[in-house]
């Protein structure tokens, strides 16, 4: 638990988290901001209207992370957002899996060379770009980043494409590459792995891989969520480089 004093103008923790805009995304700023924190939301998209937190509209930036270019913009524009230089945690919780046609699974033989490059843009390069723009800020907090990768990164998933599955598996091993580079400056680098959760991309017979789970049911955003506090929160003090896998057991 954080004290009360956490709450305080002047002690007021502030968390970076991209992918905002639905699914895991929102139940994190949820979960960041009951607890007190401040949370500039990263998306694509403009501020949305019915956002579920207060005072998101000041705390939102809006980026295309497939574009290098606008990603370094707008490191800029978050260091702007934090007068004090100092930021608590980062979470790259952004990602895309794009579909073939009627939504079917995109494999190696078939994914377009286009359609590698944007999910490794996003889903890869994205996180590294942000913490490493970031890194005196994380530096002055002794913060922590947390990178959200996935089981499909471990195996063949049956939905997941093999960009948005290689793009992740590079994900969890570069998330123990910055648990080494980072650790000297005193900032702690995860991962949570999710599994099957229940959010509004799911796709068409996913309940027969949950029939296989050893909890047999859909994991929410909010159990995600509690992760990922964890892990940006004291209660993690002593945790870096791990990947914590979130799936119900699908991973055993």
């Amino acid at each position: 638990m954080e004290s009360p004093r956490s709450n305080t103008p002047a002690e007021r923790r502030t968390l970076l988290l991209t992918g905002a805009s639905r699914g895991i995304g929102h139940a994190t700023v949820k979960r960041f901001a009951s607890a007190g924190w401040r949370v500039i939301a990263c998306s694509r998209q403009p501020f949305p209207e019915d956002c579920p937190w207060d005072g998101g509209r000041d705390n939102h930036v809006q980026v295309d992370l497939a574009d290098p270019a606008d990603t370094v913009r707008a490191i800029d524009e978050i260091k702007s957002r934090l007068p004090d230089g100092r930021l608590h945690a980062l979470v790259n919780n952004a990602g895309i899996s794009p579909k073939g046609p009627g939504g079917s699974r995109l494999a190696s033989i078939n994914t377009p060379v286009e359609d590698w490059t944007k999910v490794f843009q996003v889903n890869f390069f994205a996180p590294i770009l942000l913490a490493r723009g970031l890194i005196d800020e994380l530096t002055a907090t002794k913060g922590a980043v947390v990178n959200v990768t996935s089981i499909a990164g471990s195996r063949v998933h049956p939905f997941a494409g093999a960009a948005y599955a290689t793009s992740k598996a590079a994900l969890a091993s570069l998330t123990r590459e910055m648990a080494a580079d980072f650790g000297p400056v005193g900032v702690r680098v995860n991962s949570i792995s999710p599994g099957e959760i229940d959010t509004a991309i799911l796709s068409p017979g996913t309940e027969k891989i949950v029939e296989t789970l050893p909890l047999r049911r859909l994991g929410t955003p909010e159990e995600v969520a509690k992760a990922i506090y964890f892990l940006c929160t004291e209660a993690s003090s002593y945790v870096t480089g791990a990947e914590l896998h979130i799936n119900g057991g699908q991973h055993v």
